[in-house]
């Protein structure tokens, strides 16, 4: 078991006995945190949702973890939501006869399809199916881009290539494709087999590596059947490209920054990060911001201001959560690198221009009576100054519309079902609970009054708060009534 050293500063913190803030923190599970202990401790200093990482461990390793995770749900009284991380394809590079080559900038070198060692001058891949649509001008870099190369020439049986960025290539390196879709699918068969297993082991969401195109989307989608979320991982330029129709088939976005990173220029990875936030808001499906945020911490017990500023800049720019990787998998602070993760998004969230910035930035209308209640909840929470949004939902969908608005408030997602409830916990503003569907309205209001005099709501009589459902009960996708109340 590993022990998690926390310095937790926030005067408040002891205090708490629920989130302060509304967007949400994902935490990667390794070995720094996955001892039960250590996954209920991280969810107590603020983890909403846990991750895991297919491309390391064994199936039992993970269920053990998804029984801590679980452990650690019924202890706190807190639903906690669970993502499985697929691997995706990785292409990769070959052996050579001495372990490594050297790239030289400037040198034509020889790229050529097979399994036999590479040599000085001459790269051999194990992938036949990238020689038919590699093309002169296509990008292959190598090792996280520390390496690149650029195509002169396809003879159709091997490639010539220029050295762009030289350094040393070692056996099995990771290879970046650019210029290219590649012939693959965003599935391979170890996935297919991981995603089987955590759909037994009733994980909220399966996040899908390497995404392409929609198709790939609606592969994936055709395999999970609705037993969980589907998040899709940004990572490719074709997938940017094709983004407004793959959003629009996931549950949830991914921007993946690090492989995001290898593929598009530097300059442009801010730009698409915004897009892509932009558009999953759009569309009301809750979007994560991964890779790099407090990366120093891994080894510092405090971050750099820079990281503190991205972490900020996510949620000004809408993001659902954020989330963090080596951080709490292998670092050595993972419980404070979640505590101060906790402070600055709700430092992020005090400050008047963040809800500035989402009462002027505009959506694109929509035209349902579903999101004409969502946008009179947002007027009336404003104008009223409520203290929280009671949304009564068989899909999670109704607080979807609400949170895509950004009320000023607490959204509580109400649910009979348990797997919703912790889909819930990736959304802004939802603190999700399970509740019985209720008989009729009065019933509902009835249950409202109940659950807001539990303690960890810190709601008092007199507060004014706004409730919706949909009518009949248990109807999915069916927000239709509103009712402005006040705590008794």
């Amino acid at each position: 078991m590993i022990a998690l050293s926390i310095q937790i500063t926030h005067p408040k913190y002891q205090e708490k006995s629920m989130r302060n803030r509304l967007a949400k923190i994902v935490a990667t599970v390794g070995p720094a945190s996955a001892a039960p202990s250590n996954l209920a401790f991280l969810h107590e200093v603020g983890v909403d949702v846990f991750r895991l990482n297919f491309s390391h461990g064994a199936h039992e390793s993970h269920s053990q973890v998804i029984q801590g995770i679980r452990a650690a749900q019924e202890s706190s009284g807190r639903p906690i939501g669970i993502i499985a991380d697929m691997q995706g394809p990785k292409i990769r590079a070959g052996v050579f006869e001495d372990g490594q080559i050297e790239l030289r900038p400037g040198e034509t070198i020889r790229i050529e399809i097979g399994d036999a060692p590479g040599k000085a001058g001459l790269i051999r891949m194990p992938h036949p199916e990238l020689l038919p649509v590699l093309t002169a001008g296509c990008v292959l870099k190598f090792d996280d881009g520390k390496m690149a190369v650029t195509i002169l020439e396809n003879d159709g049986e091997a490639l010539t290539a220029r050295v762009d960025i030289g350094g040393p290539l070692k056996d099995r390196k990771g290879v970046n494709i650019i210029g290219a879709v590649l012939p693959v699918s965003a599935m391979t068969e170890k996935d297919k087999r991981d995603m089987k297993f955590a759909l037994e082991q009733e994980v909220d969401f399966i996040a899908l590596s390497f995404v392409q195109t929609v198709e790939d989307v609606l592969a994936a989608k055709e395999i999970i059947k609705g037993r969980a979320g589907l998040i899709v991982k940004i990572e490719k330029p074709s997938a940017v490209d094709d983004i407004e129709a793959i959003i629009r088939e996931a549950d949830g976005v991914m921007v993946a920054r690090g492989d995001l990173g290898v593929e598009l220029p530097l300059e442009q990875v801010p730009v698409v990060q915004r897009q892509i936030i932009r558009t999953a808001r759009r569309m009301g499906k809750p979007v994560i911001v991964a890779t790099h945020m407090m990366e120093s911490m891994i080894d510092s017990p405090t971050p750099t201001r820079a990281e503190a500023s991205d972490v900020a800049t996510a949620m000004y720019q809408g993001a659902d959560a954020v989330m963090l990787s080596a951080e709490t998998a292998v670092g050595r602070h993972p419980a404070t690198v979640v505590a101060i993760m906790d402070r600055i998004i709700a430092a992020a969230e005090s400050d008047d221009h963040y809800w500035s910035y989402f009462k002027d930035a505009s959506l694109n209308p929509q035209t349902t009576s579903e999101d004409a209640i969502s946008q009179s909840v947002r007027s009336i929470a404003e104008t009223l100054g409520s203290k929280a949004v009671f949304g009564y939902t068989s899909s999670g969908a109704t607080v979807s519309r609400i949170a895509r608005l950004r009320p000023p408030c607490r959204i509580i997602g109400m649910t009979p079902h348990a797997n919703i409830a912790r889909r819930m916990c990736l959304t802004w503003g939802v603190t999700s609970m399970v509740v019985k569907d209720p008989a009729d309205f009065d019933d509902m209001r009835f249950s409202i009054q109940a659950i807001a005099k539990d303690a960890p709501l810190n709601l008092k009589s007199g507060d004014p708060v706004v409730m919706c459902a949909g009518i009949p009960f248990g109807t999915r996708g069916q927000t239709n009534t509103l009712k402005i109340g006040e705590i008794n």
